[in-house]
């Protein structure tokens, strides 16, 4: 299909077989779509040069569009469906709501030819997760409020929760039984690609880079504290925080010879920590004579298998709540730490 004027809403509808209004709602009421469908119509809007409903003209009177982007690190799909993210989004989303406001949301691994025009759109943006590259920011305007959630902007007001101190804690419990061979499983930890075991080639991100760095200071703290040497606890990096990507990982770790296998691992998620638990229990390994697991996050799935997951409950639709509160100008936009709570369970107990 040629055009030869200015790609329209209807024309995008027309060309989908989808109403006006479903499209409108991918771009400005994600919640009545499923992820799916969402995709498809953002996926096609790119590729026909769509870029969103001009929210800007129909507000000339304010100059406001009532629009609030979340930038999402991961996919919409895999953020719609992460325990973690999707609390997140739920307690941005109630605060918008309650306020008459409209959530937008974009993934940093798709939506960049999408972002300039969403721009225009949003009056303001809530930064989320753990960003692959900094350069999408590069895209925003400069003079837009924006708020990071997880990830740092320097000069721009943050939420976080308190990872250091969370790690330092959960660890010092672990190692309250002394393991023979700790191990420690981080997530996206790496400036290279790696799905597998850290050596002195790789190089670390550090703090200001990424609150998995905080995570591992806190458990080198505990370590040291317990005489292991940082460089003496072997080290594995996750890419991404999913089943899949796990599984080769944690796999290859459990499938060492027994002398050799870590009889702890500090997992930096729960996600990480609950694919260790599956993958033992195929192989007969008891949990926790043979092994403990520690994960982060506090989950629900990691709270009603058995044996139960010990974790650092983390309060994600509250991070929401303040991430939306700052933006929307009803709090302070100043940095935010919030407590987290150890939950101990069968799994280290």
């Amino acid at each position: 299909m040629t055009h030869s004027r200015r790609m329209t809403l209807k024309d995008l509808a027309r060309e989908l077989g989808v109403s006006t209004a479903t499209v409108s709602n991918a771009f400005n009421r994600p919640d009545q779509l499923s992820p799916a469908l969402r995709e498809r119509i953002l996926g096609e809007a790119s590729r026909l040069g769509y870029r969103g409903p001009d929210a800007k003209a129909r507000s000339l009177r304010t100059g406001r569009s009532r629009i609030i982007a979340v930038i999402l690190a991961e996919s919409l799909t895999y953020s719609l469906n992460d325990p973690v993210a999707s609390e997140f989004l739920s307690g941005v989303a109630e605060v918008l709501d309650a306020q008459g406001h409209t959530l937008l949301l974009l993934s940093s691994r798709q939506a960049q030819g999408l972002l300039p025009g969403s721009a225009s759109m949003a009056d303001g943006f809530i930064v989320y997760g753990l960003m692959p590259s900094g350069d999408l920011l590069d895209t925003l305007p400069a003079q837009a409020p924006l708020v990071s959630a997880d990830f740092d902007i320097a000069g721009r007001p943050s939420v976080h929760v308190d990872d250091e101190p969370a790690c330092y804690g959960i660890a010092r419990h672990a190692l309250r039984r002394p393991p023979r061979r700790p191990g420690i499983i981080n997530l996206r930890l790496t400036a290279e690609p790696c799905n597998g075991r850290v050596t002195p080639d790789h190089t670390l991100l550090g703090p200001e880079q990424t609150i998995t760095r905080s995570r591992l200071i806190g458990f080198h703290r505990a370590l040291e504290e317990a005489g292991f040497a940082p460089d003496q606890v072997p080290m594995w990096n996750i890419e991404e925080n999913t089943f899949p990507v796990c599984e080769p990982v944690i796999a290859g770790i459990l499938d060492l010879p027994e002398e050799e296998r870590p009889d702890l691992l500090l997992c930096m998620s729960d996600r990480i920590a609950l694919t260790a638990l599956t993958l033992a229990e195929r192989r007969g390994l008891r949990i926790p004579e043979d092994l403990r697991l520690t994960g982060f996050d506090g989950i629900a799935e990691g709270q009603y298998r058995s044996p139960r997951l010990t974790t650092v409950r983390q309060d994600s639709t509250e991070k929401g709540r303040i991430a939306a509160r700052m933006i929307l100008g009803l709090v302070p936009a100043e940095p935010s730490l919030l407590a987290t709570e150890l939950i101990v369970g069968e799994s280290c107990p």
